[in-house]
């Protein structure tokens, strides 16, 4: 009885093309809508995702206004954030725009950062060639200086910069590295920035306190027990005053991203399925037609002896192709939207499995929902009224 039903309603669904098209066409403009969304919403929060993570997912960062007796952290400050348990190092950043003269060629307003060895450690991907700042340099205060890809192509267009000395505020720095070339990120790109030991920056740009400090922890999931620690040590520094540092965990940056970008995947998905729902009402409209063009075939068929379910079944199986197709349809036209998205706007394209259950569920769901109602309606047709319109 299946079969049979089932190559009824494939005969049918092919004799009216016309207006099985634009019945399929509502439920593919719906799938595709609600798949293309998701997907490039999916995308996009991998690529924020993966950024955010890139800056250390594993670091507490400390942004240490101060007060006015006490602007910024000092070396003891430094040593004790070290001690914290979990703590796996400290890495303060200094930072400042000064001049630079390599030769007869001057750069002015050149970014110049301070960091330590702790920095080099964790960011082993940083460097391209040469080495980092270690902890001699930091020590000594030794004017070294590791340069980044565009600015070390600029100064020495082609030639070896190792082992090359520059002009940085006036003071001889010798070159000992070049930082890897960077794309760019929510943080902004170190292509065009000078990195030297945070002691010897400090001298270099006559900064006398500091301000930004990380904090890597061997152990991110007792972030919350290190950040109360560390909170009791700045809160000490600062004599309890209030608004004179921010604790900034990025796994919380995360794990907020991944809630906003949740809600608005919903909330997009949910406005999609308006088209979807007007999709599902044309399938409802078409099979209703098709009940009225088609009440003498019924009646024949319920004299003849077929029983209500069997009539029932034909129209709903009728109503699941179509809708069945056009999810089959969308989800491929959505898929495609979403790459040509993921390439124009430069991030990852990403499909999981659940999407394409959802293609598939939504549009089945659609097709019994709405074609339900048709099919009872077809079902229960007396056959004497059915066949008076012979």
């Amino acid at each position: 009885m299946l079969k049979e039903c089932m190559k009824m309603a494939w005969s049918n669904i092919i004799h009216n093309k016309m207006r099985s098209f634009l019945t399929v066409l509502g439920v593919l403009i719906g799938v595709s809508s609600i798949i293309a969304l998701i997907t490039i919403v999916q995308g996009a929060t991998g690529s924020i995702t993966s950024q955010i993570s890139s800056l250390g997912a594993d670091k507490i960062t400390i942004q240490a206004m101060g007060t006015r007796l006490k602007q910024g952290l000092s070396e003891k400050d430094l040593e004790q954030l070290s001690r914290v348990n979990n703590v796996s190092g400290v890495s303060p950043t200094v930072s400042g725009k000064t001049s630079l003269v390599y030769k007869r060629n001057v750069k002015t307003d050149v970014s110049v950062q301070g960091k330590n060895n702790v920095y080099f450690n964790k960011e082993l991907n940083s460097l391209a060639r040469g080495r980092g700042v270690n902890i001699l340099d930091v020590n000594n205060k030794n004017q070294v200086a590791i340069l980044g890809s565009d600015l070390a192509k600029e100064l020495f267009w082609g030639d070896e910069p190792i082992g090359q000395h520059l002009l940085i505020n006036g003071n001889t720095v010798t070159i000992v590295g070049v930082l890897k070339e960077s794309s760019g990120s929510i943080m902004g790109s170190t292509n065009d920035i000078v990195i030297m030991p945070y002691t010897a920056a400090m001298k270099t740009l006559g900064v006398r306190n500091i301000t930004n400090v990380d904090v890597y922890m061997s152990d991110a999931n007792k972030s919350e027990s290190i950040i109360n620690d560390v909170t009791t040590i700045l809160n000490s520094a600062f004599n309890y005053r209030e608004n004179t540092f921010t604790v900034l965990n990025m796994q919380n940056i995360i794990d907020v991203i991944g809630n906003i970008t949740g809600m608005l995947t919903l909330l997009l998905a949910g406005i999609a399925s308006i088209s979807l729902l007007v999709g599902g009402i044309g399938i409802m409209n078409m099979m209703l037609v098709s009940v009225t063009e088609r009440t003498t075939e019924i009646g024949l068929r319920k004299a003849l002896g077929a029983e209500p379910a069997q009539i029932q079944l034909q129209f709903l199986i009728e109503s699941i192709f179509i809708s069945l197709f056009g999810g089959l349809l969308g989800l491929i036209i959505g898929l495609l939207i979403a790459i040509v998205a993921s390439i124009l706007m430069k991030f990852s394209f990403t499909i999981t499995a659940w999407t394409i259950i959802l293609a598939v569920g939504f549009s089945a769901a659609v097709g019994i929902i709405f074609g339900l109602a048709p099919a009872r309606k077809a079902s229960r047709l007396n056959p004497i009224d059915a066949l008076r319109h012979v």
